[in-house]
């Protein structure tokens, strides 16, 4: 437990956090790689270069400085953070290597302001929240390695098809090297992938959502191309370009509390946009064949009609389900966006709403459905990338 004093000598600094943080925060992944460059193997350097990471840690940073009275304020941010963490190996010997550099960036940046009594007491705090971290990180490993055929880390999985699914869409089948099957999963989840790609000095990771419903013998991810210029599509082109099947890729266990309620039957909502529809396509699937009489939609949004993905996967599961309403919404086209009238007209007031896709799609769609009257507890939402705040005011 955190004395009152160090407790009131952390909230004295959130002002300064809010305005310095993310200069903190890029001293910090400075100087941390610098000395230990290993740690390039788990971080996004897309991430890194853009300024993401870098913002979202301030994010959090601040977060605990404003609620340091009470951080299970913060455990929801703690948990999901904690799945990604798992999904990359993150390690209890990792912590303090973090809290090391972060503390140094502290000084460094605040020099003077950044008096003993202050460092110490950040230290404090740290030291409680990377407790908190490791605590529910290793809760979260030892279930996951207690579901049958599952394991810890990563684990080798050739690509056992490839298959295109819309012009910058494909989709990789992926079964493991040694045979086996693979742990049941939720829908919503998604794996991280371990690649080595020639030129890059370090393995690179990104996570993917798992686009089809649980399967004994293999897990399905559908990779949207970015443009070969864009720092983000490292990772993206050379799975297109250059994983074939047959090949070999690394890949975690399954993690994510993006995830469908399996165990309602009340109207469900499925809102996406562009590769947003990946994590709905596992949810879609699964309402289809365990639950086909539930009153479902799902409303799609893509550029057009060859940028739109898994519509023939989509017709299959429409076709067994007794109350079922599609649509895909084609902003090229007039009248091709989902508006509040569109959400008015296909949402009942009593569906729970699942949302996936870019950022200013998300804050209208959440934003919209508030204003159609539905509450916070209904609307279900995850944002794919550093932890960021929605704006949905």
């Amino acid at each position: 437990m955190l004395s009152q004093e160090t407790r009131d000598i952390v909230k004295s600094t959130a002002p300064v956090l809010a305005e310095h943080g993310t200069t903190i925060t890029t001293e910090f992944y400075k100087t941390m790689f610098e000395a230990h460059p290993e740690l390039l193997d788990i971080f996004n350097h897309a991430n890194q270069s853009q300024g993401r990471q870098q913002a979202a840690l301030a994010n959090t940073v601040y977060a605990a400085a404003v609620h340091i009275d009470n951080l299970e304020a913060i455990l929801p941010a703690v948990v999901q953070i904690a799945h990604k963490h798992v999904s990359l190996g993150i390690k209890p010997e990792h912590y303090p290597i973090v809290g090391e550099y972060l503390l140094k960036a502290i000084k460094t940046v605040l020099s003077d302001a950044a008096t003993d009594d202050i460092i110490n007491a950040w230290g404090e705090a740290y030291g409680v929240i990377a407790d908190a971290f490791i605590g529910v990180e290793a809760n979260m490993y030892e279930q996951t390695e207690e579901k049958e055929n599952s394991w810890r880390f990563f684990k080798d999985f050739k690509v056992a098809r490839k298959v295109k699914e819309s012009e910058i869409i494909t989709s990789f089948y992926l079964q493991p090297a040694d045979g086996a099957n693979v742990p049941e999963y939720q829908p919503g989840q998604y794996i991280s992938v371990r690649l080595s790609i020639p030129g890059e000095e370090h393995t690179v990771i990104r996570q993917y959502s798992l686009s089809q419903a649980s399967r004994p013998d293999e897990f399905r991810i559908s990779v949207k191309r970015e443009a070969d210029n864009d720092p983000n599509g490292v990772v993206s082109v050379y799975l297109h370009k250059e994983v074939n099947e047959g090949d070999t890729v690394e890949v975690s266990a399954p993690a994510g509390e993006f995830v469908l309620d399996e165990s309602k039957t009340t109207p469900v909502a499925f809102i996406s946009g562009g590769v947003g529809i990946t994590p709905m396509m596992s949810m879609f699937e699964t309402v289809a064949t365990t639950t086909p009489d539930r009153p479902t939609v799902f409303l799609h949004g893509a550029r057009n009609e060859a940028l739109a993905a898994f519509q023939d996967d989509i017709a299959r599961q429409v076709a067994n389900m007794s109350h079922v309403m599609y649509q895909t919404f084609y902003s090229d086209e007039p009248n091709g966006f989902i508006t509040r009238e569109v959400l008015e007209r296909f949402i009942a007031k009593d569906s729970d709403v699942y949302v996936c896709g870019p950022v200013p799609f998300m804050e209208a769609m959440i934003r919209e459905l508030h204003n159609i009257g539905l509450d916070e507890d209904q609307i279900h939402y995850e944002f794919f990338g550093p932890s960021v705040q929605l704006q949905l005011s």
